[in-house]
């Protein structure tokens, strides 16, 4: 903005200086005219001079502001270079664990072969001590079966002969046997050992993928947290980061979870709507869970809900401001201060007004405990005798049926509302000249009440 300025001083002296000293020296006046001139130098030189110093603290200005610039810049890189390196060493820890995983993967089958190959072994020597066992099996029989002479002659040369082979037998049968029970007790550990692999890389697997999952979980509670972070709380927050667009925003209020609203910007500030009406295209002859919970198009009609209004009016004091309109084209308005309690407390409405334009009144009388919010399947107006909601049609803070409904039915045609109840199903405001005026548009939105006014 200075340099513009800066620029066209500049031009100014430099005007000044071409007039002071005209090209043509012949037409040069007398020696007053030339002590003229010498003064119109010394503006000249004190513009420069001031042209000057100004320019040397737009130099300094800027030179401060690059500096600044610069240590954030470097402090972001800093910031970065640490995210990048923890994120690094998350990332070769996964990969440190995964080579395990996949070393115990490989390690199961090499162990499996081995287990085998040990018992084919032990296969094969029991089929050859058996085979054994039947060769000296047969040679007894045949010991037995033969003549008393020659047995009496074995006595003394096959006897001794077989006793020493059964015998050799014996012990070869006996270390086998060892042999056998000392491969079972290998097999024994070595499955032993493949169960306790098996259980430790399943043991692995299940915290890989359960630590990914909770990586996974907190990158997505981080980016719902940065996200949610940088939401409004309200329509006039939305104003105070910069927006002046009127339209339909997502906003997140303290405590709440975040919704959708029809903010209408102004040149106060920002204001959340609750409520529009101006063509009857939306029914709000609805029940109790509906008016909680919201209803209707934010481009066109609709309520906003009791429990979305409750959630922002919990974080501070806040203005409620009605806007009316009838068929003839007068327009009113009336602002309150505004509190709105839980479903607990039947979404009681406590009002202070504080201004109103026209021929409005206080129609909302404000009680010790408030107003509270009724609908045709939940009685909480303060008639006993009679169902407000039901007989006007709607859901509202009535007091006593007589005094306002803006969620009663849309008039199709134009007319001056009488008294009567049958009259009152449509939705009306008394006037201060006691008149139940038809509407034909009405906006109901709040702000903090810090918003100017």
């Amino acid at each position: 903005m200075k340099t513009p300025l800066l620029l066209l001083l500049l031009v100014i002296i430099m005007a000044q200086v071409g007039t002071a000293f005209p090209s043509d020296r012949r037409a040069l006046p007398s020696g007053r005219d030339k002590h003229a001139s010498w003064d119109d130098v010394n503006v000249v030189a004190h513009g420069l001079l001031q042209l000057g110093q100004a320019l040397k603290e737009h130099v300094d200005k800027t030179k401060a502001q690059t500096r600044d610039i610069n240590a954030k810049l470097k402090t972001f890189n800093i910031t970065l270079t640490e995210l990048l390196r923890k994120q690094q060493e998350r990332d070769e820890a996964v990969k440190t664990r995964g080579v395990e995983v996949e070393g115990g993967e490989k390690l199961m089958p090499e162990l499996t072969d081995e287990v085998r190959m040990k018992v084919e072994e032990v296969k094969k020597e029991s089929e050859i001590i058996h085979s054994r066992m039947d060769r000296v099996e047969e040679k007894v029989d045949e010991i037995f079966l033969e003549p008393k002479m020659e047995r009496n002659y074995s006595d003394q040369t096959g006897v001794p002969f077989i006793q020493r082979i059964v015998e050799a037998q014996n012990r070869r049968i006996d270390e086998l046997v060892e042999k056998i029970k000392q491969q079972q007790d290998k097999l024994e550990k070595q499955n032993l050992h493949l169960q306790t692999l098996q259980s430790k890389v399943a043991k692995k697997r299940v915290k890989s993928h359960r630590r990914r999952d909770e990586e996974t979980v907190l990158q997505r509670e981080r980016e719902h947290s940065d996200a949610t972070a940088d939401m409004a709380r309200d329509c006039n927050d939305l104003f105070v980061q910069g927006q002046r667009a009127s339209g339909v925003y997502t906003i997140h209020p303290k405590n709440s979870q975040p919704f959708k609203v029809l903010c209408e910007m102004t040149s106060e500030g920002g204001w959340t709507v609750i409520q529009k009406r101006h063509d009857g295209s939306q029914n709000f002859n609805q029940l109790w869970e509906s008016y909680k919970k919201g209803f209707g198009s934010l481009n066109g009609e609709f309520w906003l809900g009791l429990e979305n209004i409750l959630s922002l009016s919990k974080q501070g004091q806040y203005l409620l401001h009605i806007e009316l309109s009838d068929w003839s084209g007068q327009e009113q308005s009336v602002h309150y201060h505004f509190q709105l309690d839980g479903e607990e407390n039947m979404y009681a409405l406590h009002l202070q007004q504080v201004s109103s334009s026209g021929v409005l009144k206080q129609i909302m009388i404000p009680e010790p405990s408030g107003l509270p919010f009724s609908t045709s399947d939940r009685d909480n107006d303060l008639n006993a005798d009679i169902n407000c909601a039901e007989l006007l049609s709607g859901g509202w803070w009535f007091s006593s049926c007589g005094a306002s409904n803006l969620n009663g039915k849309y008039p199709r045609r134009p007319s001056l509302m009488r008294r009567q109840w049958s009259g009152k199903q449509r939705m009306f405001w008394i006037t201060t000249e006691g008149l139940n005026t038809s509407l034909k548009t009405t906006v109901l939105k709040i702000a903090p009440a810090t918003i100017k006014q």
